[in-house]
Parts: structure tokens; C-alpha cells; sequence
């Protein structure tokens, strides 16, 4: 890596890989960082509560009914990176109103509800996500969002093994 440094965009969205790093999950892994006025409020990846057995250990029921990814969202032991997040600011009394949350995959339309509800004023992600609801009520919604991608060389050297795991990497 050279001596530039980076934008704040690729600071915080190198975070959310970073996060995401510690995901469980045998599907997808994602991590959020909700940000505001430049100063991390919190981070989350998405994985079962605290204290629960980890989908990697007993398996994934998604996995074993062949549901699509964006759909059937309460068959998962898991919490989403967005919620994960949310739920640690109320943990530690964190405002995130008006915050902007950085994450590497597009909210589904659950997390995008939460959001919406959260008064998060923007969503920067990095990678898509077949959800055409949330998709929908992000744009009746006040939040602005936008894709923003650091390049795949960079997630993989940042990343090494873990890289391999990641959706869209093969």
C-alpha cells in the first residue's frame, strides 16, 4: 500500500469490510459502520445474538430450504450488520439521528425500514442486493444513498483469506 491517504469514504468503507470480517454467517458476510460528523458511532456484521451458537457451527436453515437471498428474512438465527449496529448505539445510549451508516452490501428491506426509522440521513454501500422493496421505500424515504466501490484489489489485500468468502469474489 502507498503513502496516500485516503478519503473518508474509503476510510469508513474499509471499516465495514473490516466488520464484516467478523461475520459468521456461511452466506453472506457484511459489515456497517454508522458514522457522524467524521467519528464512528458504532459497527455491526451480521451473525446470531450474543451467547447463541454461531450459524458456522450449526449450519445455515436457509441454506438447507433453498431460499434466494432478499427473501425470507425470519428464516436466519442471524441479525443483519444494519440491526447489529443500531442495536449497539441504543446499547451504549448513541444518537444516530441524522448519521450516515457505511456498509458493504445494499440494505434489505428490513434493515432500509430501520433505518428509515433510525432517521439515518444516508446509506453508502458497496455491493447490491436483490431487494426491489427496499429498493422502493428508500426512494419514498428522506435518505439519500449511494453506491460507493473500493476496488477489488484492495478488499482482497485488506481482506487475504477471508476475501475468498465473499459474494461475487470467485
Amino acid at each position: 500500500m502507498d503513502n496516500v491517504r485516503p478519503t473518508w469514504d474509503q476510510y469508513f468503507m474499509r471499516m465495514a469490510f473490516l466488520a464484516a470480517s467478523r461475520s459468521n454467517c456461511t452466506r453472506r458476510k457484511v459489515g456497517a459502520v454508522i458514522v457522524k460528523d467524521k467519528n464512528v458511532l458504532a459497527t455491526g456484521y451480521n451473525g446470531p445474538p450474543s451467547g447463541t451458537v454461531h450459524c458456522d457451527v450449526v449450519g445455515c436453515i436457509r441454506d438447507d430450504l433453498d431460499v434466494p437471498s432478499g427473501e425470507r428474512h425470519e428464516l436466519c438465527r442471524g441479525l443483519h450488520a444494519e440491526q447489529n449496529a443500531i442495536i449497539q448505539a441504543a446499547v451504549h445510549g448513541v444518537s444516530i439521528k441524522d448519521a450516515v451508516i457505511y456498509v458493504t452490501t445494499h440494505p434489505c428491506v428490513v434493515c432500509s425500514k430501520m433505518l428509515m426509522n433510525a432517521q439515518i440521513r444516508e446509506i453508502i454501500y458497496a455491493q447490491g442486493y436483490p431487494d426491489e422493496l427496499s429498493e422502493l421505500m428508500l426512494l419514498e424515504s428522506s435518505i439519500s444513498k449511494r453506491r460507493f466501490e473500493l476496488p477489488e484489489n484492495e478488499v482482497k489485500a485488506m481482506l487475504g483469506d477471508f476475501y475468498a468468502t465473499m459474494p461475487g469474489s470467485d
